[in-house]
């Protein structure tokens, strides 16, 4: 299975900015486009290393529990527990244990390279993480803010 597709499946897009995202958009969290050929609008899809990202980003940014009547009690992060506290390096380090444990339950991620959390501003952390997908040699690489004043 080294067809990209196979690995890492196909996905409506949920998530405007892979990049960047930092909230769940409630309200807002389907995307469209025209296509090309016919000029109709159709949702947009993601697909390979971006279907991935944004299932781990869904992952961080969603409350372990949530999905609890849904089936999946275990689904989501500890993340939020942070809002509301300082910036510090014991918080920050609870931030990483936080992600180390999402990613653990996320069956695409053979291994985890790195985890880092760096203060931002004063209410921001930013999380890199470093990882192999299943059946690849590539790394994939993202940074996202965490902010632990809520939304932003």
């Amino acid at each position: 299975m080294t067809d990209p597709q196979a690995r890492y499946g196909i996905d409506l897009r949920l998530l405007g900015d892979l990049e960047r995202q930092n909230d769940r958009n409630g309200g807002s969290d389907l995307f469209s486009y025209t296509r090309p050929q016919t000029g109709l609008v159709d949702l947009q899809t993601l697909q390979d290393v971006q279907n991935l990202q944004q299932a781990l980003l869904l992952r961080f940014l969603t409350r372990q529990g949530d999905l609890a009547q849904l089936g999946h009690p275990d689904y989501g992060s500890r993340l939020y527990t942070l809002i509301g506290e300082l910036n510090n390096a014991t918080n920050r380090n609870r931030a990483k244990l936080f992600v180390l444990e999402a990613l653990a339950a996320e069956p695409r991620v053979q291994r985890v390279i790195s985890v880092d959390v760096t203060a931002g501003a004063r209410d921001r952390v930013d999380i890199s993480v470093s990882l192999i997908a299943i059946q690849s040699d590539t790394p994939l690489n993202f940074v996202f803010p965490f902010f632990l004043g809520g939304r932003q």
